[in-house]
């Protein structure tokens, strides 16, 4: 297959269509033994996770030039799109490798990074996790599976862990909190680690109650009317884009603005929600994995970025899926070969210490993970996301309480 130049407006292809690629220099001896490095990289394209999908693949569009100066080899893209879907994402995910991916990036949602991960094993063919907490999916024995992404307990023991931190920062000792997250498998581990591991962080607050609901919801005026009963200081919420832009709406509908609300996933961080909801998307602070804006790479990414997508601000989405490439793409560059034994081999000996993402760099441990990586706290403040903590990646100071809705026309 022929590489051509990646092109930046190409986020809508369905699953085992022929894509467009990085053309960058790499070494005569990969050359030799067949050309670039097939990677097929499936995320939500469509359905109600469209959005984070289509999110995520500005970082596969950033990716030629920012590795070409990096020195990495070339990669062929190959786009697969799972539809928001389990089912979809193995189906797909098997078509891409028989359309000859030589090397798997994916898939954002655990539920479908799940099944991507049973397929490539399956398959023999290695695949790199972009972002996906699910615990069991690096607990399986998987040989060909690496995950540069905190998993469920990591994130969970960071996110409490941060909240004393934003505490401290503020000032505040809230005596109060109400808990909403979305019942899918994320939504629920979340859940269930909440309840197991609040205590070894003595929390100043209690949860008054916890309410659950459907990411692929349309309605959750019932939920916020819930939610405001309890009159919490704090909402503590997992979700995701469609829901975070349908709370706050409601939020705003039903005249409710707690004193901050701390996400604890993605949606409230994300560019559409921000360009969407104007003004009343600043304030919620997301506990999140993050990059780390005082790092080389980092101002790198935001650069390409800025160049590529001049409306974007760079987040999660782009950051761990161009990172995803990055860790691919130096697997590749050491293995010297496209053979998926010798890629996997390389890929579980990563040592990346010029790293964009909070942490101090990638590696990867026996069972693939990266038990490194590190969350942040992050802000919605004018339009864009400021780092507020920890404080060495920190780049503004906290602002709290959030500013009520009401007072914001």
């Amino acid at each position: 297959m022929n590489s051509v130049r990646l092109e930046p407006n190409r986020r809508h292809v369905l699953a085992g269509a022929a894509a467009t690629a990085a053309t960058v220099a790499a070494p005569a001896i990969l050359r030799a033994q067949g050309g670039p490095l097939k990677v097929g990289v499936i995320l939500p394209r469509s359905g109600f996770e469209a959005g984070i999908g289509q999110d995520c693949q500005r970082g596969v569009d950033i990716a030629p030039g920012v590795l070409k100066d990096l020195g990495m080899p070339e990669l062929t893209i190959m786009n697969g799109d799972t539809e928001s879907s389990v089912d979809t994402a193995r189906e797909h995910t098997e078509k891409l490798i028989n359309d000859g991916a030589q090397l798997i990036v994916g898939s954002f949602d655990s539920g479908q990074t799940t099944a991507v991960a049973q397929v490539a094993e399956q398959k023999g063919i290695p695949l790199v996790i972009n972002i996906a907490s699910a615990t069991q999916i690096t607990e399986q024995g998987y040989k060909y599976v690496v995950r540069n992404f905190p998993t469920a307990p990591m994130l969970l023991h960071d996110e409490l862990e941060s909240q004393n931190e934003i505490f401290a920062l503020a000032g505040v000792t809230p005596k109060t909190a109400v808990f909403l997250h979305v019942n899918d498998l994320f939504g629920t581990q979340m859940s269930q680690g909440m309840h197991k591991m609040m205590p070894d962080f003595k929390l100043p607050y209690t949860i008054l109650d916890e309410i659950s609901y459907d990411p692929a919801a349309r309605d959750l005026s019932v939920e916020v009317t819930k939610a405001k009963a309890t009159n919490a200081e704090v909402m503590i919420v997992v979700g995701r884009l469609n829901d975070a832009m349908l709370l706050t709406r409601e939020m705003i509908k039903q005249r409710w603005s707690p004193q901050a609300i701390l996400s604890l996933g993605p949606g409230w961080y994300e560019n559409q929600y921000t360009k969407t909801l104007g003004k009343m998307s600043d304030g919620p602070m997301s506990l999140v994995p993050w990059y780390d804006p005082n790092k080389k790479l980092s101002k790198m990414l935001e650069a390409a970025l800025a160049k590529t997508y001049p409306d974007v601000n760079l987040n999660t989405n782009h950051v761990y899926t161009f990172e995803a490439l990055l860790v691919a793409a130096d697997a590749y560059k050491r293995a010297g070969s496209t053979d998926p034994k010798a890629l996997a081999e390389a890929l579980h000996a990563t040592n990346i210490t010029d790293n964009a993402t909070i942490g101090p760099g990638i590696r990867f441990d026996a069972k693939g993970q990266n038990v490194g990586v590190k969350c942040g706290v992050v802000q919605n403040r004018a339009g864009k996301q400021v780092t507020v903590a920890p404080k060495e990646a920190a780049n503004a100071k906290l602002e709290w309480p959030m500013k009520p809705y009401q007072d914001r026309a």
